[in-house]
Protein backbone atom coordinates (compact mmCIF):
# COMPACT_ATOMS: atom_id res chain seq x y z
CA UNK A 1 0.00 0.00 0.00
CA UNK A 2 1.60 3.25 -1.04
CA UNK A 3 2.60 5.50 1.67
CA UNK A 4 3.11 9.39 1.63
CA UNK A 5 4.97 11.72 3.73
CA UNK A 6 4.94 15.92 2.73
CA UNK A 7 7.81 17.29 4.55
CA UNK A 8 7.12 20.75 4.72
CA UNK A 9 9.31 24.24 6.10
CA UNK A 10 7.87 25.97 8.72
CA UNK A 11 7.46 29.61 8.01
CA UNK A 12 10.08 29.02 5.50
CA UNK A 13 11.59 32.58 4.82
CA UNK A 14 11.02 33.66 8.30
CA UNK A 15 12.51 30.57 9.67
CA UNK A 16 15.72 30.82 7.33
CA UNK A 17 15.75 34.50 8.70
CA UNK A 18 16.44 33.44 11.85
CA UNK A 19 18.70 30.92 11.26
CA UNK A 20 21.45 33.19 11.42
CA UNK A 21 19.56 36.13 13.78
CA UNK A 22 18.65 34.11 16.71
CA UNK A 23 17.20 36.69 18.42
CA UNK A 24 14.25 36.59 16.37
CA UNK A 25 12.84 33.22 17.76
CA UNK A 26 9.95 34.03 19.30
CA UNK A 27 9.30 37.24 17.85
CA UNK A 28 7.09 38.38 14.80
CA UNK A 29 8.98 38.56 11.75
CA UNK A 30 7.61 39.70 8.26
CA UNK A 31 9.14 39.48 4.81
CA UNK A 32 8.07 41.90 2.14
CA UNK A 33 8.10 40.93 -1.76
CA UNK A 34 10.31 42.68 -4.49
CA UNK A 35 10.64 46.35 -3.90
CA UNK A 36 9.38 46.16 -0.50
CA UNK A 37 5.83 46.32 -1.57
CA UNK A 38 3.90 43.88 0.14
CA UNK A 39 3.77 41.00 2.63
CA UNK A 40 4.31 37.99 1.28
CA UNK A 41 5.91 35.74 4.60
CA UNK A 42 4.78 36.42 8.49
CA UNK A 43 6.36 34.13 11.43
CA UNK A 44 3.24 32.85 14.06
CA UNK A 45 3.58 35.37 16.22
CA UNK A 46 3.19 37.78 13.16
CA UNK A 47 -0.15 36.32 11.91
CA UNK A 48 -1.44 36.77 15.91
CA UNK A 49 -1.31 40.20 15.58
CA UNK A 50 -3.66 39.72 12.58
CA UNK A 51 -1.37 41.02 9.60
CA UNK A 52 -2.45 39.65 6.77
CA UNK A 53 -0.83 38.26 3.77
CA UNK A 54 -0.29 39.89 0.88
CA UNK A 55 -1.24 43.09 2.31
CA UNK A 56 0.54 46.33 0.75
CA UNK A 57 3.21 46.89 3.60
CA UNK A 58 2.43 51.05 4.43
CA UNK A 59 -0.74 50.16 5.19
CA UNK A 60 0.87 48.03 8.28
CA UNK A 61 3.63 50.08 8.81
CA UNK A 62 2.45 51.75 12.09
CA UNK A 63 1.22 48.09 13.75
CA UNK A 64 4.59 46.35 13.09
CA UNK A 65 6.25 49.85 14.66
CA UNK A 66 4.11 49.46 17.55
CA UNK A 67 4.35 45.66 18.09
CA UNK A 68 7.99 45.26 17.56
CA UNK A 69 7.70 43.45 14.30
CA UNK A 70 10.73 42.96 12.56
CA UNK A 71 10.78 43.36 8.87
CA UNK A 72 13.02 42.26 6.07
CA UNK A 73 13.13 42.37 2.78
CA UNK A 74 12.93 38.97 0.22
CA UNK A 75 16.39 37.50 0.26
CA UNK A 76 15.72 34.91 -2.42
CA UNK A 77 19.00 34.01 -2.85
CA UNK A 78 19.65 32.88 1.00
CA UNK A 79 16.44 31.37 0.47
CA UNK A 80 16.85 29.47 -2.49
CA UNK A 81 20.10 27.84 -1.35
CA UNK A 82 18.76 26.57 1.99
CA UNK A 83 16.03 24.83 0.24
CA UNK A 84 18.51 22.92 -2.32
CA UNK A 85 20.37 21.79 1.01
CA UNK A 86 17.05 20.40 2.84
CA UNK A 87 15.97 18.80 -0.37
CA UNK A 88 19.53 17.43 -1.08
CA UNK A 89 19.03 15.96 2.81
CA UNK A 90 16.08 14.58 1.96
CA UNK A 91 17.38 12.95 -1.44
CA UNK A 92 19.83 11.13 0.62
CA UNK A 93 17.53 10.36 3.56
CA UNK A 94 14.68 9.12 1.00
CA UNK A 95 15.16 8.42 -2.78
CA UNK A 96 11.94 8.76 -4.06
CA UNK A 97 11.25 12.38 -3.57
CA UNK A 98 9.35 15.32 -5.87
CA UNK A 99 10.19 18.51 -5.13
CA UNK A 100 7.12 20.01 -4.91
CA UNK A 101 7.96 23.63 -4.15
CA UNK A 102 10.94 25.96 -2.78
CA UNK A 103 9.82 24.43 0.82
CA UNK A 104 8.17 21.39 -0.02
CA UNK A 105 8.83 17.88 -0.84
CA UNK A 106 6.38 14.64 -1.20
CA UNK A 107 8.49 11.15 -0.36
CA UNK A 108 7.50 7.72 -0.46
CA UNK A 109 7.91 5.64 2.54
CA UNK A 110 6.01 2.46 2.82
CA UNK A 111 9.61 0.70 1.56
CA UNK A 112 10.72 1.56 5.31
CA UNK A 113 8.87 -0.64 8.28
CA UNK A 114 5.55 0.44 9.21
CA UNK A 115 6.42 0.45 12.72
CA UNK A 116 9.74 2.41 11.95
CA UNK A 117 7.83 5.14 9.67
CA UNK A 118 6.64 7.73 12.49
CA UNK A 119 10.33 7.05 14.04
CA UNK A 120 12.41 7.64 10.66
CA UNK A 121 9.94 10.78 10.10
CA UNK A 122 10.93 12.09 13.34
CA UNK A 123 14.49 11.21 12.14
CA UNK A 124 14.70 12.99 9.33
CA UNK A 125 13.02 16.08 11.22
CA UNK A 126 15.87 16.11 13.39
CA UNK A 127 18.55 15.61 11.24
CA UNK A 128 17.34 18.90 8.84
CA UNK A 129 16.27 21.03 12.11
CA UNK A 130 20.84 20.02 13.37
CA UNK A 131 22.08 20.77 9.79
CA UNK A 132 20.34 23.28 8.64
CA UNK A 133 18.23 24.90 11.50
CA UNK A 134 15.13 25.07 9.65
CA UNK A 135 12.22 23.24 11.72
CA UNK A 136 9.75 21.42 9.43
CA UNK A 137 6.85 19.20 9.61
CA UNK A 138 5.78 16.08 8.24
CA UNK A 139 2.56 14.22 7.49
CA UNK A 140 2.12 11.17 6.79
CA UNK A 141 -0.79 9.12 4.91
CA UNK A 142 -1.93 6.52 2.32
CA UNK A 143 -2.38 9.28 -0.80
CA UNK A 144 -0.40 13.18 -1.00
CA UNK A 145 -3.85 14.49 -0.63
CA UNK A 146 -3.87 12.88 3.12
CA UNK A 147 -0.27 13.75 3.95
CA UNK A 148 -1.53 17.42 2.96
CA UNK A 149 -3.74 17.06 5.54
CA UNK A 150 -2.00 15.24 8.27
CA UNK A 151 0.94 17.50 7.53
CA UNK A 152 -1.64 20.75 8.45
CA UNK A 153 -2.42 19.14 11.87
CA UNK A 154 1.05 18.26 12.18
CA UNK A 155 2.44 21.70 11.67
CA UNK A 156 -0.49 23.10 14.24
CA UNK A 157 -1.06 21.25 16.55
CA UNK A 158 1.66 18.22 17.02
CA UNK A 159 4.57 19.18 19.33
CA UNK A 160 6.99 16.74 17.47
CA UNK A 161 5.81 17.81 14.33
CA UNK A 162 4.95 14.33 12.58
CA UNK A 163 1.46 12.92 12.39
CA UNK A 164 0.03 10.12 10.98
CA UNK A 165 -2.76 9.59 8.93
CA UNK A 166 -2.67 6.33 7.99
CA UNK A 167 -5.63 4.97 10.50
CA UNK A 168 -9.00 4.90 9.01
CA UNK A 169 -10.96 5.99 12.54
CA UNK A 170 -8.40 8.99 12.61
CA UNK A 171 -9.33 9.49 9.14
CA UNK A 172 -12.96 9.88 9.66
CA UNK A 173 -12.36 12.37 12.86
CA UNK A 174 -10.11 14.19 11.24
CA UNK A 175 -11.81 14.87 7.89
CA UNK A 176 -15.55 15.65 9.54
CA UNK A 177 -13.47 18.85 11.30
CA UNK A 178 -11.73 19.47 8.20
CA UNK A 179 -12.45 22.47 6.25
CA UNK A 180 -13.13 22.36 2.43
CA UNK A 181 -11.23 25.43 1.58
CA UNK A 182 -8.23 24.01 3.19
CA UNK A 183 -8.25 20.84 1.10
CA UNK A 184 -5.22 20.80 -1.65
CA UNK A 185 -6.24 21.90 -4.80
CA UNK A 186 -9.62 23.51 -3.19
CA UNK A 187 -9.35 27.04 -4.10
CA UNK A 188 -11.87 30.01 -2.51
CA UNK A 189 -14.03 29.93 -5.26
CA UNK A 190 -14.15 26.00 -5.95
CA UNK A 191 -15.30 25.88 -1.86
CA UNK A 192 -18.20 28.42 -2.23
CA UNK A 193 -19.51 26.09 -4.70
CA UNK A 194 -19.38 23.03 -3.00
CA UNK A 195 -20.70 25.01 -0.02
CA UNK A 196 -23.75 25.67 -2.22
CA UNK A 197 -24.42 21.84 -2.47
CA UNK A 198 -23.96 21.40 1.23
CA UNK A 199 -20.31 20.54 1.04
CA UNK A 200 -18.63 22.39 3.94
CA UNK A 201 -15.73 19.11 5.42
CA UNK A 202 -13.35 17.43 4.17
CA UNK A 203 -15.19 14.30 5.31
CA UNK A 204 -18.66 15.92 3.52
CA UNK A 205 -16.83 15.86 0.22
CA UNK A 206 -14.79 12.45 0.69
CA UNK A 207 -18.63 10.82 0.79
CA UNK A 208 -19.96 12.62 -2.09
CA UNK A 209 -20.31 10.64 -5.82
CA UNK A 210 -17.00 10.94 -7.31
CA UNK A 211 -18.64 10.18 -10.91
CA UNK A 212 -20.97 12.53 -10.47
CA UNK A 213 -18.66 15.41 -9.03
CA UNK A 214 -16.63 14.46 -12.32
CA UNK A 215 -19.18 15.68 -14.59
CA UNK A 216 -19.87 18.81 -12.54
CA UNK A 217 -16.74 19.94 -12.44
CA UNK A 218 -13.34 17.77 -13.75
CA UNK A 219 -11.69 14.69 -13.22
CA UNK A 220 -9.40 16.49 -10.77
CA UNK A 221 -12.24 16.61 -8.16
CA UNK A 222 -12.69 12.99 -8.81
CA UNK A 223 -9.18 12.39 -8.41
CA UNK A 224 -9.34 14.65 -5.02
CA UNK A 225 -12.40 12.67 -3.63
CA UNK A 226 -10.54 9.31 -4.23
CA UNK A 227 -7.52 10.77 -2.48
CA UNK A 228 -9.29 11.86 0.36
CA UNK A 229 -10.93 7.98 0.57
CA UNK A 230 -7.52 6.97 0.94
CA UNK A 231 -6.74 5.63 -2.72
CA UNK A 232 -3.91 7.05 -4.23
CA UNK A 233 -4.67 8.32 -7.88
CA UNK A 234 -1.44 10.88 -7.66
CA UNK A 235 2.36 9.20 -8.09
CA UNK A 236 5.47 11.38 -7.47
CA UNK A 237 6.35 13.39 -10.20
CA UNK A 238 9.99 13.58 -11.18
CA UNK A 239 11.05 17.20 -11.89
CA UNK A 240 10.13 18.27 -15.84
CA UNK A 241 12.51 20.93 -17.97
CA UNK A 242 10.53 23.91 -18.28
CA UNK A 243 9.18 24.73 -21.37
CA UNK A 244 10.26 28.59 -21.44
CA UNK A 245 12.09 30.36 -18.68
CA UNK A 246 11.43 34.05 -17.37
CA UNK A 247 13.42 36.39 -15.77
CA UNK A 248 12.30 39.84 -14.82
CA UNK A 249 12.00 42.67 -12.01
CA UNK A 250 10.49 45.74 -11.72
CA UNK A 251 12.88 48.96 -10.81
CA UNK A 252 13.71 50.31 -8.13
CA UNK A 253 12.87 53.57 -9.36
CA UNK A 254 11.89 54.85 -12.78
CA UNK A 255 13.89 54.13 -15.84
CA UNK A 256 13.78 56.45 -18.68
CA UNK A 257 17.86 55.65 -20.37
CA UNK A 258 18.24 52.51 -22.34
CA UNK A 259 21.92 51.97 -21.64
CA UNK A 260 20.07 51.13 -18.25
CA UNK A 261 17.46 49.98 -19.20
CA UNK A 262 20.11 47.26 -21.51
CA UNK A 263 22.42 46.43 -17.85
CA UNK A 264 18.91 45.03 -16.32
CA UNK A 265 17.74 42.95 -19.43
CA UNK A 266 21.52 41.93 -19.50
CA UNK A 267 21.17 40.75 -15.53
CA UNK A 268 18.26 38.92 -16.28
CA UNK A 269 19.23 37.12 -19.28
CA UNK A 270 22.56 35.81 -17.36
CA UNK A 271 19.85 34.78 -14.73
CA UNK A 272 17.59 32.77 -17.49
CA UNK A 273 20.42 31.41 -19.24
CA UNK A 274 22.20 29.93 -15.76
CA UNK A 275 18.55 28.10 -15.51
CA UNK A 276 18.74 27.36 -19.26
CA UNK A 277 22.02 25.79 -18.75
CA UNK A 278 21.16 23.62 -14.90
CA UNK A 279 18.56 21.55 -16.65
CA UNK A 280 20.60 20.64 -19.47
CA UNK A 281 18.91 22.36 -22.14
CA UNK A 282 19.34 24.98 -25.01
CA UNK A 283 16.92 28.32 -26.53
CA UNK A 284 15.92 28.45 -29.64
CA UNK A 285 15.18 31.78 -29.47
CA UNK A 286 14.05 35.11 -27.47
CA UNK A 287 11.24 37.44 -26.42
CA UNK A 288 11.67 40.91 -24.57
CA UNK A 289 9.29 42.86 -23.26
CA UNK A 290 9.24 46.35 -21.69
CA UNK A 291 6.90 48.43 -20.40
CA UNK A 292 5.81 51.78 -18.20
CA UNK A 293 3.15 51.75 -15.30
CA UNK A 294 0.47 50.21 -16.56
CA UNK A 295 -1.56 51.41 -13.48
CA UNK A 296 -0.53 55.03 -13.56
CA UNK A 297 -3.19 57.18 -13.96
CA UNK A 298 -0.82 60.19 -14.70
CA UNK A 299 1.32 59.68 -17.81
CA UNK A 300 1.67 57.34 -20.74
CA UNK A 301 0.54 53.24 -20.47
CA UNK A 302 2.99 51.48 -23.21
CA UNK A 303 3.54 47.99 -22.84
CA UNK A 304 5.44 45.99 -25.37
CA UNK A 305 7.72 43.11 -26.66
CA UNK A 306 9.98 41.70 -29.69
CA UNK A 307 11.13 38.35 -30.22
CA UNK A 308 13.81 37.01 -32.54
CA UNK A 309 14.85 33.05 -33.36
CA UNK A 310 18.36 32.08 -33.63
CA UNK A 311 19.85 29.88 -36.43
CA UNK A 312 21.18 27.23 -34.08
CA UNK A 313 19.96 26.41 -30.79
CA UNK A 314 22.07 27.57 -28.00
CA UNK A 315 22.63 28.34 -24.11
CA UNK A 316 25.51 30.95 -24.97
CA UNK A 317 25.00 33.85 -22.63
CA UNK A 318 26.63 36.24 -24.41
CA UNK A 319 24.84 35.00 -27.79
CA UNK A 320 21.75 35.57 -25.99
CA UNK A 321 22.47 39.14 -24.14
CA UNK A 322 23.12 40.49 -27.47
CA UNK A 323 19.90 39.09 -29.11
CA UNK A 324 17.85 40.59 -26.34
CA UNK A 325 19.42 44.18 -26.38
CA UNK A 326 19.03 43.91 -30.36
CA UNK A 327 14.86 43.14 -29.69
CA UNK A 328 15.41 45.70 -26.71
CA UNK A 329 16.36 48.61 -28.98
CA UNK A 330 13.32 48.05 -31.23
CA UNK A 331 10.87 48.39 -28.48
CA UNK A 332 12.29 51.26 -26.60
CA UNK A 333 10.74 54.77 -26.85
CA UNK A 334 12.64 57.42 -25.86
CA UNK A 335 11.45 59.99 -22.74
CA UNK A 336 8.92 57.53 -21.29
CA UNK A 337 9.77 55.98 -17.59
CA UNK A 338 9.76 52.30 -17.87
CA UNK A 339 8.95 50.50 -14.71
CA UNK A 340 10.03 46.81 -15.70
CA UNK A 341 11.78 45.04 -18.73
CA UNK A 342 12.16 40.96 -18.66
CA UNK A 343 12.90 37.88 -21.26
CA UNK A 344 11.45 34.80 -21.90
CA UNK A 345 13.75 32.02 -23.45
CA UNK A 346 11.65 29.93 -26.12
CA UNK A 347 11.86 26.89 -28.23
CA UNK A 348 13.38 25.15 -25.03
CA UNK A 349 15.14 21.98 -26.60
CA UNK A 350 17.42 19.51 -24.84
CA UNK A 351 21.15 19.80 -25.19
CA UNK A 352 22.09 16.52 -26.33
CA UNK A 353 19.60 16.42 -29.12
CA UNK A 354 21.06 19.79 -30.54
CA UNK A 355 22.16 19.36 -34.09
CA UNK A 356 25.17 21.64 -35.50
CA UNK A 357 25.94 22.00 -39.28
CA UNK A 358 29.65 21.23 -39.98
CA UNK A 359 30.93 25.16 -39.98
CA UNK A 360 29.74 26.07 -36.59
CA UNK A 361 30.45 22.42 -34.43
CA UNK A 362 33.65 23.20 -33.10
CA UNK A 363 32.80 27.19 -32.12
CA UNK A 364 29.82 25.85 -30.47
CA UNK A 365 32.08 23.40 -28.27
CA UNK A 366 34.44 26.07 -27.44
CA UNK A 367 31.35 28.11 -26.61
CA UNK A 368 30.25 25.32 -24.20
CA UNK A 369 33.23 24.96 -22.51
CA UNK A 370 33.52 28.29 -21.86
CA UNK A 371 30.38 28.31 -19.98
CA UNK A 372 30.87 25.45 -18.15
CA UNK A 373 33.82 27.23 -16.96
CA UNK A 374 31.87 30.77 -15.83
CA UNK A 375 29.45 28.38 -14.04
CA UNK A 376 31.93 26.46 -12.35
CA UNK A 377 33.67 29.72 -10.67
CA UNK A 378 30.59 31.10 -9.67
CA UNK A 379 29.20 27.66 -7.87
CA UNK A 380 32.43 27.71 -5.97
CA UNK A 381 33.55 31.04 -5.56
CA UNK A 382 29.57 32.35 -5.15
CA UNK A 383 27.05 33.74 -7.37
CA UNK A 384 28.40 36.01 -9.89
CA UNK A 385 31.86 36.14 -9.13
CA UNK A 386 32.21 36.10 -13.02
CA UNK A 387 29.66 38.59 -14.84
CA UNK A 388 29.34 40.25 -18.11
CA UNK A 389 30.30 44.02 -18.37
CA UNK A 390 26.87 44.41 -20.16
CA UNK A 391 25.27 44.12 -16.41
CA UNK A 392 26.93 46.94 -14.86
CA UNK A 393 28.46 47.65 -11.94
CA UNK A 394 26.41 50.25 -10.21
CA UNK A 395 23.72 49.02 -11.78
CA UNK A 396 21.47 52.10 -9.92
CA UNK A 397 18.61 50.80 -11.53
CA UNK A 398 18.10 47.43 -9.25
CA UNK A 399 15.30 46.47 -6.97
CA UNK A 400 14.86 48.39 -3.46
CA UNK A 401 15.86 45.90 -0.77
CA UNK A 402 16.60 48.21 1.91
CA UNK A 403 16.11 46.11 4.62
CA UNK A 404 17.88 42.91 3.12
CA UNK A 405 19.77 40.82 5.11
CA UNK A 406 22.95 39.47 3.98
CA UNK A 407 23.29 36.14 1.76
CA UNK A 408 25.60 34.53 3.93
CA UNK A 409 25.35 30.95 2.30
CA UNK A 410 26.34 32.56 -1.11
CA UNK A 411 28.51 35.65 -1.11
CA UNK A 412 32.34 35.81 0.39
CA UNK A 413 32.18 39.20 1.19
CA UNK A 414 28.24 38.36 3.12
CA UNK A 415 29.69 35.57 5.31
CA UNK A 416 28.55 35.87 9.27
CA UNK A 417 31.06 37.48 11.13
CA UNK A 418 31.57 36.72 14.69
CA UNK A 419 33.15 38.66 17.33
CA UNK A 420 35.06 37.79 20.38
CA UNK A 421 34.75 40.61 23.28
CA UNK A 422 37.94 40.81 25.99
CA UNK A 423 41.47 39.64 25.22
CA UNK A 424 42.01 36.65 23.29
CA UNK A 425 44.86 34.38 24.11
CA UNK A 426 46.87 33.03 20.68
CA UNK A 427 46.08 29.94 20.44
CA UNK A 428 48.86 27.03 21.13
CA UNK A 429 49.34 23.49 19.93
CA UNK A 430 51.03 22.85 22.75
CA UNK A 431 48.18 23.06 25.45
CA UNK A 432 46.27 20.65 23.38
Amino acid sequence: MPTFGLVDCNNFYASCERVFNPRLEGRPVVILSNNDGCIIARSNEAKQLGIPMGAPYYRWRKLCEENGVHVFSSNYELYGDMSQRIMQILAEMCPDIEIYSIDEAFLRVESFNQQDIIKYAKHIRETIKRCTGIPVSIGIAPSKTLSKVANHIAKKQRRNGVFDLRNTKMQEAVLSQFAVDNIWGIGRRLSEQLNTMNIYTAKELRDSDPKAMRRRFSVVMEKTIQELGGISCLSLESIKARKQIISSRSFGRWVTALEEIEEALSCYTNTACQKLREQGSVAGGVSVFLHTNLFSEKGIRYHNNASCLFENPTGDTRHIISAAKKCLRSIYKFGLQYKKTGIVLLDLSPKQYQQQDFFSAQVAEENDLLMQTVDSINRKLGKNTVFYCAEGTTRPWQMRSDLRTPRYTTRWGELLEVKIAGDVKPFSTSSC
